[in-house]
């Protein structure tokens, strides 16, 4: 038993590292790879991607000041990274962000880009199931209390509110904490994403 529960959590571990490793990769075929949470819009003055694909140097990296940009010709896509090292703030949280933008010609001649935040799948899908696992089992606890009438005294209400309470806390400091980490990670990324307009602009 010992030792299933050791090799899921080598696995579990595992399956983590490779995520986030995959995700940070500056290679086209990663770039497009994680959980889509936002999006951006922006027109270019760059009359055509010959002329956005200038600024880039010859192995297609773009240096910036908090991060690079990376352009890939084929497609036209170009993926931004935030180097969390270079901010004051060098703290590194669980939802790290990089931008995937595709770059495409509208009708009065312009290009247009779309950037799409992404996070590592493994930073989405456990935080979502640690929300379902305090909410659900919360949730289940007060049916569960009821139906077998814990709520008949004065003692089961008020320990019954109290396991409600606790869970409660329990999701409300998980919400500030996700909260707060979004907002480091999306602030680096906009700050590279306003660094890459204007040296492309």
């Amino acid at each position: 038993m010992i030792a299933a529960g050791l090799f899921a959590a080598c696995l579990i571990v595992g399956f983590v590292v490779l995520d986030w490793w995959y995700f940070g990769r500056p290679e086209r075929q990663s770039m497009m790879y994680g959980c889509p949470i936002g999006s951006m819009t922006v027109e270019l003055t760059a009359p055509s991607s010959d002329a956005l694909a200038a600024h880039f140097g010859p192995n297609g990296v773009l240096p910036l000041p908090h991060g690079r940009a990376l352009w890939f010709p084929e497609g036209g896509r170009i993926l931004l990274q935030a180097d969390c090292r270079k901010f004051a703030s060098r703290f590194r949280t669980a939802w790290p962000l990089k931008g995937s933008i595709e770059v495409r010609q509208n009708i009065e001649g312009r290009l247009t880009v779309f950037c799409t935040k992404r996070t590592p799948w493994t930073s989405a899908a456990i935080t979502l199931l640690w929300f379902l696992l305090v909410g659900g089992g919360s949730l289940g606890f007060v049916m569960s209390f009821g139906f077998a009438g814990g709520f008949a005294s004065m003692a089961g209400m008020m320990l019954g509110f109290g396991i409600v309470a606790l869970g409660g806390l329990v999701l409300f400091f998980g919400l500030v904490t996700v909260a707060m980490a979004y907002r480091i990670e999306n602030g680096r990324l906009l700050q590279v994403w306003q660094e890459w307009h204007e040296a492309t602009s």
